[in-house]
């Protein structure tokens, strides 16, 4: 019998993550989406003739109103005259680089707090984690506005903002999970053997710790480009000028009735770069997921 047959008779090879994550035909769908919207960010002065804030006199009609969708204005233009498609690629990247950094800020925070507390217990898990129940007792959109309210709104203070709220799940996931790792025969090995705190954090805990981080990180995004996306609507966010997908509906919120498109085509894009980001999450926690590779 060969080592295939071997392997063939005690069950299937083990296959990759990229292997399983392209069976799944809603994760290559998210997948597609975000790449496409990444790529529309980046390459947007070469997608456009237009600047995201030139008032073009073409760009109203002669009443003054918004262009409708069509000829040199694919999407119509809005309520200033500026092409509406090149405002939405270019607040694409605002909502991405607000969607990465704050969610990758968050996560920092959230995986330290969670693995320290976890890990060590005691008094210091005891605080924190009461720190984290105290966090999560606030309604995140609530104190999200009230912090971006008083700091002056700039895309940082938004990032840090949204950092802000947005920690506590990924916290008491993760506590959770390396309170359960720490008592495991493995960790009590390691510490008999005169392994040190450090070791056993990053070499025994946090290996383990990876394919949550993974997936909490990708469906964390997807909250907060909506949060984003709500604060600047709101007027606490990202400020005009600078596009946002979330103050392009609140500058053209008027003329819902007379010109709809200025509310549907950034609002389409705010919910399929969400809905993107939790397709390819979910897809992740299935795939990383060892009771659920059964179900592959």
């Amino acid at each position: 019998m060969t080592a295939i047959d071997t392997l063939s008779a005690n069950g299937p090879i083990e296959e990759g993550v990229w292997t399983r994550l392209r069976r799944r035909k809603l994760a290559l769908l998210g997948l597609f989406l975000i790449a496409a919207t990444l790529l529309g960010a980046i390459f947007a002065p070469y997608l456009t003739q237009f600047d995201p804030d030139e008032q073009l006199f073409e760009g109203l009609t002669i009443t003054g109103a918004p262009m409708a969708p069509g000829g040199d204005f694919p999407l119509g233009t809005d309520l200033l005259g500026r092409d509406l498609l090149t405002r939405i690629l270019y607040g694409a990247r605002t909502s991405l680089i607000i969607g990465l950094l704050a969610n990758g800020v968050a996560l920092l925070i959230g995986t330290f707090v969670g693995v320290t507390a976890g890990y060590f217990g005691g008094i210091l898990g005891g605080a924190l984690m009461r720190m984290t129940d105290l966090m999560m007792a606030f309604p995140a959109l609530l104190l999200a506005i009230c912090l971006a309210a008083i700091f002056q709104p700039s895309l940082w203070i938004v990032v840090m903002v949204i950092a802000t709220v947005n920690w506590v799940q990924t916290a008491r996931v993760l506590y959770a999970e390396t309170a359960s790792l720490s008592q495991r025969e493995f960790i009590a090995a390691e510490r008999t053997l005169g392994a040190g705190h450090v070791r056993i954090l990053f070499r025994h805990i946090l290996p383990h710790l990876v394919p949550t981080i993974i997936v909490w990180g990708t469906l964390g995004i997807s909250t907060t480009v909506l949060l984003e996306a709500t604060l600047s609507y709101l007027g606490v966010g990202v400020q005009p000028p600078t596009p946002s997908w979330g103050n392009i509906i609140f500058e053209n919120q008027t003329y819902f009735q007379a010109a709809p498109w200025l509310v549907f085509f950034p609002g389409l894009a705010i919910v399929t770069l969400a809905l993107a980001f939790n397709l390819v999450g979910d897809a992740f926690r299935e795939v990383l997921d060892p009771t659920q590779r059964g179900h592959a």
